[in-house]
């Protein structure tokens, strides 16, 4: 009998009914991990109005020792990234509750500014208790608002509110500039809803005397790709780069005018006329 030839390689063998595996996109590939590792949250990892950098460096945060330093000149130094953006990204994340300061008075009196890292916003986790070296804080926890309103746990925290200006006469300037963004973005093409809800925040911008060029390189710097919604980190990036007021200008310098002495014609200043010192003091010695 001839002995059977294999002319072609077998055919992978089929699935199994509960194989799950995707035909497309990502697959994760994990190892377990016993030592050295953070545990994240996906409300954190997959955050629809944070950047990237800002994601990334809640990661960096989380994962240091307690009593690291996370000032923004120390970042800069780790990273690639300016210490601007990095200030930015720190500004964001403390807009969304995972970074928080405060300032404590320590037993000997000084003030320090102590910087919390929280794994979930710290208006979704228990109010901490109150460190036995700060029993004066100076700057009470958030107000957990009407319980029935609480996010659910692992859900983004709440919008912040909009700024609003103090009057409505820049509202169609703000509204030109929102519009326009798609020239300089295309993925910043906002409905007609979109902007007439987003206008109230830059024109606070305008009102504060911010340029328009300024904002425009505020909204579109840096933007995350892909971006999914773009409404929402307009929003985000409005409220929490907001400037602050241009301070009053500075008054002029009072001037005392020049008098000419009754007395002796010498010429002196004061508020009004009259003598000069040395003739109110009885003259020339």
């Amino acid at each position: 009998m001839t002995a059977q030839q294999a002319i072609a390689p077998p055919c992978a063998p089929p699935g199994s009914p509960g194989d799950v595996t995707p035909t497309s996109g990502v697959i994760h590939v994990n190892s377990r991990h016993t030592s050295g590792f953070t545990v994240i949250g996906n409300h954190l990892a997959q955050h629809g109005e944070l950047s990237l950098l800002a994601i990334g460096l809640a990661v960096h945060i989380q994962s240091l020792p307690e009593g690291a330093k996370i000032g923004v000149k120390v970042l800069a130094a780790r990273f690639p990234e300016s210490e601007m953006r990095i200030a930015a990204a720190l500004r964001e994340l403390e807009a969304a509750g995972y970074l928080r300061r405060i300032r404590v008075r320590l037993r000997d009196g000084r003030v320090r500014t102590r910087t919390e890292s929280h794994n979930r916003p710290y208006a979704m986790a228990p109010t901490p208790p109150v460190p036995h070296e700060a029993p004066r804080a100076t700057t009470p926890p958030p107000p957990l608002g009407n319980p029935r309103t609480e996010p659910k746990p692992g859900a983004a925290p709440a919008p912040t509110p909009l700024p609003q200006p103090r009057t409505p006469t820049l509202h169609r300037t703000a509204a030109l500039l929102l519009a326009d963004l798609r020239r300089h973005a295309p993925v910043l093409t906002l409905s007609e809803a979109d902007v007439a809800a987003l206008a109230p925040g830059v024109a606070a911008w305008l009102e504060r005397e911010a340029h328009p060029d300024a904002i425009r390189r505020a909204l579109t710097t840096d933007l995350p790709a892909p971006l999914a919604h773009p409404a929402r980190l307009l929003r985000h990036r409005i409220t929490t780069l907001l400037p602050p007021p241009l301070p009053a200008p500075a008054a002029p310098p009072t001037v005392i005018p020049l008098q000419n002495c009754d007395d002796c014609n010498r010429a002196f200043r004061a508020p009004e006329p009259g003598q000069c010192r040395d003739c109110r003091n009885g003259g020339f010695q």
